[in-house]
């Protein structure tokens, strides 16, 4: 028997710098970082450590220095588990895959209360062994690395062809920089808060046309931890939570560019998870009342807005230019200033998506606020939406 769910807690680490070069005299430890998220997160959920569970982490990257990361922060937490304790990859959907497996060991009656937490690191890294870690290897190593393809590259041509199709501007597309910066303002997570106008973002060093600086991620180190616990313990603590309404997964059976052809700007996974979501909570994309979505580049919020349902297809870079998807708009999409401007520490990202949805839903998002919130969704990545994982939620007082 599945039991319902809620999410209790949480609590990041301000997105930016925090991992220092190897060779600096005082470094910044990753389990500290996240042993302060977890500290947080249990005093957000009104609980006593001894009630947690299972503990699913997100695989850290490859440069922290120390291995087995999940047992030694059991260790260092002094948190025995009855549950589970392990690591979850996913390439950008690691965050959103360790909070889907915490809810699963609520659900199924393996622990009571579960964490979903981790921490991603990276600014520290030689950008030389970056590129080659994180970026490089990402595609075929075989049959696409070797014709430089790299996530902002196939981004690019995304935008390219979504142009193409909708005649859409890259003035409408760019236009959702700056509304995310506009946000991101008002976030004290953020990494990136002076507002920046339009002709900013168009006057900025090209990454991959027609993607400029502005208009892709930054990189970002950050630590995040979100307690799960099934509604009954919710209940019993007597405080505003957030329901797990409903959730869907759709992996389209492609490594981030297929050789297949396919439409390039449907985000197909994504409608596909958006659909079970939705069906499965009783709801329907008009239902919401925000949406929080893993978009690396300007054009993926625009396509994946499209996907879920959110914005008319082919009208999501023109919904964002007029406003429909700011803070006060029809459909508010990233208030927290989504991955250009909140920031992108990757392994976590879907974990700082998380609680957005849960702060505004407990109303407590402060000056980005949606008034009267109930009903808000995550969705998160694997590549190039090859795949996609969605979750629905909903306010509880």
């Amino acid at each position: 028997m599945q039991r319902s769910v809620a999410i209790i807690g949480v609590a990041a680490k301000p997105c930016g710098k925090m991992m220092e070069k190897p060779d600096a005299p005082v470094q910044v430890l990753e389990h500290e970082v996240l042993a302060e998220c977890v500290i947080d997160a249990v005093n957000d959920a009104g609980i006593d450590k001894s009630a947690i569970g299972s503990m699913v982490f997100s695989h850290p990257r490859v440069y922290t220095r120390q291995m087995y990361f999940a047992t030694f922060m059991a260790h260092y937490l002094r948190l025995p588990a009855d549950g589970i304790v392990m690591e979850v990859l996913g390439n950008g959907m690691t965050g959103g895959l360790a909070f889907d497996q915490a809810v699963d060991q609520v659900a199924s009656g393996r622990a009571d209360v579960a964490l979903a937490l981790g921490t991603s690191f990276e600014m520290g890294a030689d950008t030389a062994a970056h590129l080659n870690n994180t970026m490089r290897a990402t595609g075929d190593v075989d049959f696409q690395t070797s014709c430089g393809f790299t996530p902002i590259a196939w981004y690019a041509m995304d935008a390219v062809r979504y142009m193409h199709e909708f005649g859409a501007t890259r003035a409408e597309i760019a236009s959702v920089a700056v509304k995310n910066r506009r946000h991101a303002a008002l976030n004290p997570l953020a990494q990136f808060r002076k507002p920046i106008t339009l002709e900013e973002v168009l006057a900025q060093r090209m990454i991959v046309e027609p993607l400029g600086l502005y208009e892709v991620p930054p990189r970002s180190d950050g630590a995040a931890c979100i307690v799960v616990a099934s509604e009954d313990v919710a209940r019993e603590i007597g405080r505003p939570y957030v329901r797990i309404r409903g959730r869907g997964f759709h992996h389209e059976g492609a490594h981030q560019i297929s050789e297949v052809p396919n439409d390039m700007t449907a985000f197909e996974p994504a409608t596909r998870a958006a659909r079970v979501a939705y069906a499965q909570a009783g709801v329907t994309a008009a239902d919401m009342d925000f949406a929080e979505v893993y978009a690396p580049c300007t054009i993926v919020e625009v396509c994946v807005s499209e996907a879920c349902g959110l914005v008319e297809r082919g009208r999501g870079a023109a919904a964002a230019a007029s406003g429909e998807t700011s803070l006060g708009g029809r459909i508010p999409i990233c208030t927290s200033g989504g991955l250009q401007s909140r920031g992108h520490p990757p392994y976590v990202t879907p974990l700082y998506n998380i609680l957005e949805v849960v702060e505004q839903l407990r109303h407590r998002a402060g000056e980005r606020q949606v008034k009267d919130a109930r009903l808000g969704m995550a969705i998160c990545e694997l590549g190039n939406y090859n795949a996609a994982l969605m979750h629905v939620m909903e306010a509880v007082a």
